[in-house]
């Protein structure tokens, strides 16, 4: 039987670093209000010139690396994302033509906040599935560009970035588990109602978002979809090593971690200096932890997403 085992893991951030002070100096906030109610110091921005394809092609580069694998040897090209360089080609096939990778299929996945481990399950599935040997499953987001910088409850929370894993064929399970949800009945509570007909925006081009409501939405989903994966693998929650939810907002990440019964100190965040990057936030905290000698060969993480749709998820991997 063939499994799927992560073999590289990669991320890049933005040069320009964006402090809480910034907010301050021109909207009704300041460094403590946001530190409290979300636990961010500091976000990256992309430059202007930087598009979603740019920070994926650093982040991906830096996976293939980590996995000694080349460009022209992946089978498959995932990358999950909201900010797209464009309405189409899609970003995947951009990356691809950036990194030299031709021929192999490239598609992206829209799930918002949950694209990563949508993107990594997809992927998974391929590799499970026998069509495929090798594949680069990317998060990568610009959320700068569709920001309302004069919403105060909104603009101090995001970030820029990319992360990215390679994904290899293996005897061994690396990928014990996954579980995909969504509902579209609560769509309204984060979203960007806009789009682009007969040349004019139609709608908001800015993210809204009812915070409270997503806070215990998320809390839900998150503690509830992690029991299901834990029990899909035939493990317990005690099996699990490190906890790595999508970056929100340290609240829910720490109300994630209680309501699992969780200690603290197996609970990965870098919300703190990333901001919400929303597909990219899973990957990028992975690459920083592994980079870091945190998370070790052999140890078991818990790779979840929540984010608008609603869309939640959860991958349950072995490293």
């Amino acid at each position: 039987m063939t499994f799927s085992r992560i073999v590289g893991t990669g991320s890049y951030l933005p040069a320009r670093v964006v402090r809480n002070d910034e907010f301050s100096a021109r909207l009704d906030t300041s460094d403590a209000w946001i530190r409290e109610r979300t636990g961010i110091a500091e976000r990256r921005i992309a430059d202007a010139s930087q598009a979603s394809s740019d920070l994926a092609l650093e982040a991906s580069r830096h996976a293939l690396d980590a996995a000694g694998v080349a460009a022209s040897e992946i089978d498959l090209i995932v990358l999950a994302t909201s900010t797209p360089d464009y309405i189409f080609p899609s970003t995947a096939c951009l990356l691809q033509a950036k990194l030299g990778a031709a021929q192999c299929p490239a598609f992206d996945v829209q799930a918002v906040c949950s694209g990563f481990v949508y993107a990594l399950a997809t992927a998974d599935n391929f590799i499970r599935g026998g069509s495929v040997k090798r594949a680069l499953v990317v998060g990568a987001e610009v959320f700068s560009r569709i920001l309302d910088w004069n919403d105060r409850g909104t603009c101090v929370l995001f970030g820029d970035g990319a992360g990215a894993v390679v994904l290899a064929a293996s005897d061994a399970p690396g990928i014990h588990a996954s579980v995909l949800r969504a509902d579209g009945r609560h769509s309204g509570i984060l979203s960007v109602p806009g789009n682009v007909s007969g040349g004019r925006i139609v709608g908001s081009p800015f993210l809204q978002m009812a915070g409270n409501q997503v806070f215990k939405f998320a809390v839900r989903v998150l503690d509830e979809v992690a029991r299901e994966t834990v029990a899909a693998a035939g493990m317990q929650l005690s099996d699990i090593d490190w906890l790595i939810p999508h970056q929100a907002n340290v609240r829910i990440l720490e109300a994630t971690a209680r309501k699992l019964g969780l200690p603290l100190e197996r609970l990965v965040v870098t919300v703190d200096h990333h901001g919400n990057t929303s597909a990219a936030s899973v990957p990028l905290a992975l690459d920083e932890w592994v980079r870091a000698g945190k998370i070790r060969a052999g140890d078991r993480v818990m790779l979840q997403g929540v984010g608008g749709g609603f869309t939640w998820g959860a991958v349950l991997a072995t490293i």
